[in-house]
């Protein structure tokens, strides 16, 4: 079984996220300057190469012209330690004719047989190269010095060589000296960061501290006062979910309350009753009778509570896909024909195809409650017509019975749960099973008395759900 990831730390990522890509850039750029620096130091050094070439030039002497022409030179050490900087470089020349071969100097120097670059920082006819010298690597100049006197004219070639310990020393002084600078640097950064990102990160963890302190049952919203804009969106998420927590446990209170009051009324009727028989107050058919309306009554009563549960439990599920009102409502009427042709109703059904974002169960519930209620309260041999239609861009079912209507005193609790007009034949949950469901489904009931001539001739029962675009 493996174990699961352990979460990443915010302040981890952020400090992450800023120092690897300074510290990459910081020794991007070391690596850049000490290559500079590098250049700069050769560049510096080769001129006292040249120097020296030119110096040692200065000091030949040419006997004849062409291939017969003779080079002498006199050089003695000394005239290069003028440029031998501290001891810790030593430079060694050697003087070759045109044609390579050695006339002074140390014999044992490679000769030089490259060619000169187009045109290098120096003017003069000269080429830098590294090269080996006695176990030692050196820095070598070449200098093409034209040599001419009263006796003839040549071109020699002078090599001067110096070894690299100087140059390296001070490489490694730049190098060390950079990174001190690099590593002062990125300490700075460092700090500033840590600073920053504890600071940046410090209102999250006073609202956990302030998530953590409170109550178990505390789900009142967060205050945004003084929190960060990019937290507001974090606690408006988390004060959404509180409020639908909020919701649903004072829908379980609610229930909880109304179960226990409303079974309470039939469980007792329903103990009267049994003692009763037990004593033999009734004879046993007409008890057992009661009994079985008074179970049938809680029984329709608890399954009405479950259901206004489940609207509910439908509506934070939010399962919803497109669904043919029209089938739905033809199939319930299909199997509430056994109580319309019981009272004889002339009944009609007019439906058109209509697409609405629901839960199957729901908009079989709803359209059961309205008809059941209608048949109900249509006197035998009355009308009752049902008809869905879209109109708008909404899905309208249209119940019209021709019962007594409501009164003016009920419509104004109708909606409210175990509001009836009957206590006998209803429980007072049906329409607010139906209200509940509308309003998750975004919709809209109404329930309108039917005025002809003056006389109210049945009820009207509209409802709009939105169609759907899927």
């Amino acid at each position: 079984m493996s174990t699961p990831a352990r979460p990443g730390s915010l302040r981890r990522h952020l400090l992450i996220g800023i120092l690897v890509p300074i510290a990459l850039f910081v020794v991007v750029d070391t690596i850049s300057l000490y290559r500079q620096a590098l250049q700069a130091v050769n560049i510096a050094y080769d001129r006292t190469l040249l120097a020296s070439a030119k110096a040692i030039g200065e000091l030949l002497d040419v006997e004849g012209e062409g291939p017969d022409a003779v080079i002498r030179t006199e050089l003695p050490y000394s005239a290069l330690e003028a440029f031998e900087a501290d001891n810790r470089s030593r430079m060694n020349y050697r003087v070759s004719n045109a044609r390579g071969q050695w006339i002074d100097g140390a014999e044992d120097l490679t000769a030089w047989h490259g060619t000169l670059p187009n045109q290098g920082p120096y003017a003069a006819l000269v080429d830098f190269y590294d090269d080996q010298f006695r176990g030692d690597p050196v820095r070598v100049a070449v200098l093409l010095q034209p040599v001419a006197s009263n006796r003839g004219r040549a071109m020699a070639i002078v090599q001067v060589a110096e070894t690299l310990e100087l140059r390296h020393t001070l490489a490694r002084q730049i190098l060390v000296e950079t990174l001190q600078r690099q590593a002062m640097l990125i300490s700075v950064i460092l700090v500033v960061v840590l600073v920053v990102v504890q600071r940046a990160t410090r209102p999250v963890r006073q609202l956990s501290d302030h998530l953590r302190q409170r109550n178990e049952d505390d789900l009142t919203p967060i205050a945004h006062s003084g929190l960060p804009r990019e937290l507001q969106p974090l606690t408006e998420a988390t004060n959404q979910v509180m409020t639908r927590l909020q919701h649903l446990l004072d829908n379980q209170k609610r229930f909880v309350r109304d179960a226990a009051h409303q079974l309470r009324t039939p469980l007792a009727v329903l103990k009267v009753q049994v003692q009763s028989a037990l004593r033999g107050d009734l004879e046993a058919v007409t008890a057992l009778q009661d009994i079985e309306v008074t179970v049938d009554r809680a029984t329709v009563l608890a399954n009405q509570m479950l259901s206004l549960a489940k609207v509910e439990q439908l509506r934070q599920q939010r399962d919803f896909a497109p669904l043919d009102w029209s089938a739905i409502v033809r199939a319930l009427a299909l199997d509430l024909s056994p109580l319309i042709a019981e009272k004889d109703i002339d009944f009609a059904l007019d439906t058109v195809p209509c697409l609405v974002l629901a839960h199957d169960w729901m908009l079989r519930e709803l359209a059961r409650n309205l008809l059941h209620n209608a048949i109900r309260h249509t006197p035998a041999q009355g009308t009752l017509a049902v008809r869905v239609e879209p109109d708008q861009g909404m899905a309208v079912l249209t119940i019209t019975d021709t019962g007594e209507g409501i009164t003016d005193e009920l419509r104004m609790r109708l909606f409210q749960p175990f509001a009836t007009g009957n206590t006998r034949t209803g429980t007072g949950l049906g329409l607010t099973i139906a209200l509940e469901i509308v309003r998750s489904l975004d919709g809209s009931i109404q329930l309108n008395n039917r005025i002809e001539e003056g006389l109210v001739r049945g009820l009207d029962a509209c409802v709009k759900l939105p169609l759907s675009s899927l």
